[in-house]
């Protein structure tokens, strides 16, 4: 992967260090959540609306600090094109190469909407690194690849979801391997704001299940 190199600043007030990841294709800006020592970590990415957004208010920032009282690292993506699916596993992968030059090399992907779809694809294309995946409402297309995951995978999704229908998660759970699950939440839209406390218990619970007790 042609991570060229990488540059990371001092700690933010939020607990994270600012990254930029140097790439053949331009610079990928992180925020990396480090824990010292530390071989795990979770790599999360949003979706079309680029940025560091996040799901399920504040989601990713939280779990981020969470994780990282119980050895867990996080880092934070911002797709150089959030509307490019090729480009945007180019950035995650590129992520996974920033982890693995930190002494991490059992990392968890959590992706919201498009980045459903990116997280199976980065996946399916390291099998090393990846030890589980996470969507939230995800996207169906672009999701073919989940047939080829050896890894588990969460798929959680709301019912009232009125921008991408539950239908996506359910069509991808049908396709991938066990162990995986499938979690739909009654009331709850594309953001997942509405059940916030549940989707982050429900996340939470999965990544520690999946990264400490491995």
């Amino acid at each position: 992967m042609p991570l060229l190199d990488a540059t990371v600043g001092t700690a933010d007030a939020e607990g994270f260090r600012p990254a930029s990841l140097e790439t053949d294709r331009g610079p990928v800006q992180a925020r990396y959540y480090p824990v010292a020592g530390g071989a795990l970590a979770v790599l999360w990415v949003g979706g079309v609306g680029g940025g560091f957004d996040t799901p399920a208010r504040g989601l990713y920032p939280r779990l981020a600090a969470d994780l990282n009282a119980d050895g867990i690292a996080s880092l934070r993506l911002r797709f150089r094109d959030p509307r490019d699916l090729e480009e945007a596993v180019y950035d995650v992968l590129c992520g996974l190469s920033f982890l693995g030059l930190q002494g991490i090399h059992h990392v968890a992907l959590v992706g919201h909407s498009f980045g459903g779809a990116v997280v199976i694809q980065a996946a399916a294309s390291n099998r090393g690194a990846v030890c589980s995946v996470v969507t939230l409402a995800t996207q169906g297309y672009g999701t073919a690849p989940v047939t080829d995951l050896a890894c588990p995978i969460l798929l959680v999704h709301g019912e009232a979801d009125e921008i991408l229908s539950p239908s996506c998660s359910l069509h991808v759970y049908r396709k991938a391997r066990e162990p995986k699950k499938l979690v739909l939440v009654p009331g709850t839209g594309h953001a997942m704001d509405e059940a916030s406390e549940a989707v982050c218990r429900e996340v939470r619970d999965w990544l520690k299940a999946h990264l400490l007790e491995r």
